[in-house]
């Protein structure tokens, strides 16, 4: 009997019932590592986003995965976008320190990466790809758990400038290994040199041209907290868009974006980035998406090589900042910033994904040790970082600050006061 009236079966689900249902399911995870006292928020979203998704319960497919890819893009977007603002060029330039201790770490992670994974009779292109992409760090993390708990201060500051230039030399390395990508493929020199040209160009020249606009719109239009949020989500879905159209890369356009708006803006005419209850709405669902896309067999596969990535990588990093010392941080100071660098996710998924799509031949051995290194640092990243700051002396008193409460350092690190930096405790 045919009852056109009924729904189909089995159901649907369409993106509102997604939403709901990641938000539900964000929400209970959240609260549950909350009420531990010892786990922040964003370690019980990816624990849910597990439990869910495929390598367990299944309840999340990845059909559904896929459909809350435009949720993920937004929230990448809104947290790249506020991590480039809290990168001063100025400041840096001045903070000389800081510099340096961004490359030393960047540098020895690499060749650290690199040298280990060689032993493990990795190419020597694949492990130089997978040291690129390792100099990453998860701005997404980093943001989340200083918004929880509040944190501010020097160590914080400095932190959340490390990880935006991390992004940037990690996009800036594997740019300049393409060519060797494409070599090892035999394609032709043009491609070879121009590809990662255009990629480079597109993706800056998007954020350009959307930060001049922003920038514009935002001199004539009233200088109100409604009228900006409205604003700067418009211009970074529409960088989103367009450097998806333009084969460019979303994730370097939005950072971009960010340090562009901050650095061009020469009267203050956007306000200084706080999404508030609408961003965290976003934040919820790309943490539990993140959960639900790890995979154990991922591990499984990469074997110890995944965790030799691991900690090769963090030998590197705390290493580079260890030069901080001289630039206002003690060493134990300096030991604790290099633990808020442990996580590691979204510009190293971003680029994984890209070399599968592009190279699936090549990136099988790559993504089966960069994704496997990823279950273990989204795994103890976000409660490293929380212990780190804790420890730090930069969170008030409580040590409770709800997300939705606290603030996070927005643009006190990138006021281009120096004496911010200077301090030695919070």
């Amino acid at each position: 009997m045919n009852w056109p009236f009924l729904p189909a079966w089995p159901p649907d689900f369409n993106g509102f019932v997604l939403f709901g249902l990641l938000m539900l399911a964000g929400l209970v995870g959240g609260e549950l590592a909350h009420r531990s006292g010892f786990l922040p928020r964003i370690t019980g979203f990816i624990a849910i986003g597990f439990v869910l998704g495929p390598s367990v319960a299944g309840l999340l497919t990845p059909e559904m995965l896929d459909g809350a890819q435009v949720f993920v893009d937004v929230a990448l977007g809104l947290i790249l976008f506020q991590l480039g603002r809290l990168l001063d060029l100025s400041l840096a330039r001045q903070e000389r320190s800081l510099l340096v201790a961004a490359l030393a770490e960047a540098g020895l992670a690499f060749l650290a990466v690199f040298a280990v994974l060689t032993l493990f009779d990795v190419p020597l292109i694949q492990a130089a790809v997978a040291a690129a992409i390792g100099i990453s760090s998860s701005p997404a993390v980093v943001l989340l758990v200083v918004r929880e708990l509040g944190a501010k201060g020097p160590l914080t500051d400095r932190s959340l400038m490390l990880v935006a230039m991390n992004n940037i030399f990690s996009f800036l390395a594997y740019t300049a290994l393409l060519p060797f990508i494409h070599y090892a493929h035999n394609a032709g020199w043009e491609i070879a040199v121009l590809e990662p040209l255009y990629v480079l160009g597109v993706s800056v020249g998007i954020a350009g041209g959307f930060a001049w606009l922003l920038l514009q719109l935002a001199r004539l239009l009233p200088k109100d907290e409604t009228t900006q949020f409205a604003l700067l989500i418009g211009m970074i879905v529409g960088t989103v868009g367009v450097a998806q159209l333009a084969n460019g890369s979303m994730l370097l356009s939005l950072l971009a974006l960010g340090v562009m708006t901050r650095n061009l803006d020469r009267h203050s005419h956007v306000l200084p980035v706080d999404f508030g209850s609408g961003g965290e709405l976003f934040f919820v669902i790309l943490f539990v998406v993140a959960g639900a896309r790890l995979h154990l067999s991922d591990l499984s596969s990469a074997g110890f090589a995944a965790v030799a990535f691991v900690a090769a990588r963090f030998v590197g990093k705390s290493a580079g900042v260890m030069i901080l010392m001289r630039g206002g941080l003690d060493m134990r100071q300096s030991a604790l910033m290099g633990l808020t660098l442990v996580p590691m996710a979204g510009m190293a998924i971003g680029l994984t994904q890209m070399t599968a799509a592009r190279f699936p031949e090549f990136a099988a051995t790559l993504s089966a040790i960069v994704l496997g290194a990823i279950v273990i640092l989204e795994t103890v990243g976000p409660v490293l970082t929380e212990y780190a700051l804790k420890r730090s002396g930069e969170v008030p008193e409580d040590g409770a600050a709800n997300t939705a409460d606290a603030e996070v350092p927005d643009d006190a690190a990138a006021s281009g006061d120096p004496s911010v930096m200077e301090g030695k405790d919070a």
